[in-house]
């Protein structure tokens, strides 16, 4: 797939597209705000389907599914991880989840004051409890616990304004070469993968 640059937005921006099913996503999630602001970097945060992202290369599910000794470790390094972060760690009975109504949601909820917050709140849920976040009412107790009415926020998440954004910011994110999640990309389009490479985005987008 051709790579096309990013749109050119101003230095000090970073976007960081994740997949709430994306199991390194969680603690790049968790980090990201704090690094973010002792840097002076602003980050967008850009839900999107990893879905479409592996069936354009031939897998049908994650590729720790697909590759068992992978997945095990992948298990074993998000546990260290999460150790060495302070943050709980339970690992879900099904994986990877259905996240197509937290992205949604997301998508609703990040033209508001809380929209980074729930983002934050859905990882805790699935990766720091355990929980299937892809069961609507998972998603309806994570709004609740913002103050916002569920039944609400979850029809505005149907909309069809709100189903095109999601799909077209899929296709966007397969535009500028985005192969998984979490993925970071900078004013001046370079791409940077993983929780790993946090760090080195946000000094590059700082430069």
């Amino acid at each position: 797939m051709e790579r096309r640059p990013a749109k050119v937005r101003p230095m000090g921006t970073l976007d960081f597209w994740f997949e709430f099913a994306s199991t390194y996503s969680y603690p790049a999630a968790m980090r990201i705000g704090a690094l973010a602001e002792a840097r002076g970097v602003t980050v967008r945060w850009r839900p999107f389907l990893l879905g479409p992202v592996f069936k354009a290369q031939g897998w049908d599910t994650s590729p720790f599914n697909l590759y068992p000794n992978k997945g095990r470790y992948m298990w074993r390094d998000l546990e260290r991880i999460c150790a060495a972060l302070g943050l709980p760690f339970v690992r879900p009975t099904v994986f990877p989840q259905n996240t197509l109504v937290a992205a949604r949601v997301a998508l609703t909820a990040l033209k508001q004051s809380w929209g980074e917050d729930f983002c934050r709140a859905v990882y805790h849920d699935e990766f720091g409890e355990g929980r299937d976040i892809g069961e609507p009412f998972a998603i309806a107790d994570i709004v609740n616990g913002f103050g916002q009415n569920p039944d609400a926020v979850l029809e505005q998440a149907r909309t069809d304004a709100i189903k095109n954004a999601l799909r077209a910011q899929t296709e966007e994110a397969q535009r500028i070469g985005i192969f998984g999640s979490p993925s970071f990309v900078t004013a001046d389009g370079e791409l940077f993968w993983g929780n790993d490479r946090l760090e080195a985005a946000l000094e590059w987008a700082k430069r």
